[in-house]
């Protein structure tokens, strides 16, 4: 193909309704992860919760590393009423619904109701991972492969927009207003894509229809996954699914509430913090994204992963030197541009790794699976984080997040190989 012919194909994925669509979903994505997590925690802390039940709480995020058990059913069943939209549309439209309801119950309740509030928070998760499910597979199914690139990199910008929004926006609002005024204003806020969703176009797939449960939970659920491991052998198949376990647990450990205590307790404003980390970091992290989009082109798949895994870990221990900081801000942005930039450098090498294991007559399911996976451990981990920060305290904390990593890199040389025979048997075979 042409440089010419290239821009022109460029232009036209960019320019198509359907990457701006994505921009708005990716939007409608990002809009509820902060607010049930590392937001979150800023609230419950200045509620007077102790550190363990705050990291507990704001580990409802854990919905999004579950996702895979319902994605079946969201890539199967058409929703009554709302599934007049289509498949796809109804089930984000009734994600968002509930995600509004959500948000709004949690500012009726506050965290002085606190049994009420937090299965108000979970139900918020549950719906948002929903909509994520539902959005990854309304755009495989709404633009060939070919403008698949663009679709991501708009999804993208959309989501990193919301996550200002829900991070350094609301950071610096709740310094001005109280916090239920800025949970409804977030609520407001995704009425924007529920008209997105109104408005946009149903992917024209043309999908089996099954006449027996039995078909449809076959097809939608138990194929999915025994078509991993049919490809890939059960062996490898193992090896593979321990290595999406292991390859962001680094990352995924300092989610959920343990950092807005931390970078409290280190004597920065939460004014301070939304600039640096939740403005300036979420850019930082789209330089690291195009770094590994660049590094994969360049050199292929193998050692940008193995970088990434390894950036990823090693990154964590930047927190260790911020320990004891009392508020220099020159070192909070030395280490939020380190640990950011690895952040994005590693989220591009993995996707790109775990979109070449999925079948494309199950990319929601299987996608889903994976990258449920990748985010497990961590939020595992994240959940008693409190917990063991109260015993060991921050920065030995820090350095057991980055090593826990390290089975990650020795699975790595044993799996690449073993991929790579497989391809170049393949690509050999008559």
């Amino acid at each position: 193909m042409s440089a010419g012919k290239q821009k022109m194909s460029v232009w036209k994925a960019f320019s198509a309704p359907s990457a701006w669509t994505m921009f708005f979903f990716g939007f409608a994505s990002g809009l509820p992860f902060l607010l049930v997590a590392g937001t979150l925690a800023y609230w419950l802390k200045e509620n007077a919760l102790v550190l363990k039940d705050i990291t507990l709480i704001a580990s409802a995020g854990i919905a999004y590393t579950l996702k895979f058990l319902w994605a079946p059913l969201v890539d199967q069943w058409r929703l009554p009423l709302l599934g007049r939209l289509g498949l796809r549309r109804g089930w984000m439209l009734l994600a968002q619904i509930i995600i509004i309801a959500g948000l709004v119950g949690m500012a009726m309740l506050t965290p002085d109701k606190l049994a009420p509030f937090v299965w108000v928070t979970v139900m918020v998760a549950f719906a948002g991972a929903t909509l994520d499910i539902a959005v990854d597979a309304y755009r495989v199914e709404i633009a060939p492969q070919e403008a698949q690139g663009a679709l991501v990199a708009t999804y993208s910008l959309g989501y990193r927009i919301a996550l200002i929004l829900t991070g350094a926006l609301a950071l610096v609002l709740a310094d001005h207003v109280s916090w239920p005024l800025v949970y409804t204003l977030m609520a407001a806020a995704m009425l924007i894509p529920v008209v997105t969703v109104l408005l946009a176009a149903e992917p024209a797939v043309q999908r089996i229809r099954h006449e027996t449960w039995e078909q449809s939970i076959q097809h939608g659920v138990v194929e999915p996954f025994a078509d991993f491991f049919r490809r890939f052998g059960a062996a490898l198949a193992i090896i593979l699914l321990l290595f999406i376990l292991l390859a962001k647990i680094s990352d995924q450990s300092l989610g959920g509430g343990i950092m807005a205590p931390f970078y409290l307790d280190q004597g920065y404003s939460k004014t301070e913090i939304a600039a640096i980390s939740k403005v300036y970091g979420i850019w930082v992290g789209m330089a690291g994204v195009f770094l590994g989009g660049i590094a994969v082109a360049r050199w292929g798949l193998r050692w940008p992963l193995l970088a990434g895994v390894v950036l990823g870990a090693v990154s964590n221990l930047l927190y260790v030197w911020l320990e004891g900081a009392n508020g220099d801000l020159q070192k909070l942005t030395i280490v939020i541009s380190g640990e950011n930039l690895a952040q994005g450098f590693q989220g591009t090498t993995l996707v790109a790794f775990l979109s070449s294991l999925v079948n494309q007559r199950f990319t929601a399911t299987q996608y889903a699976l994976f990258s449920s996976l990748t985010m497990l451990p961590g939020k595992l981990l994240t959940a008693v984080s409190g917990a063991i920060v109260l015993k060991i305290g921050y920065g030995n904390y820090f350095w057991m997040t980055a090593l826990v990593s390290a089975p990650a890199v020795l699975l790595f040389f044993v799996l690449i190989p073993q991929l790579e025979r497989r391809e170049a048997e393949a690509a050999n075979a008559p």
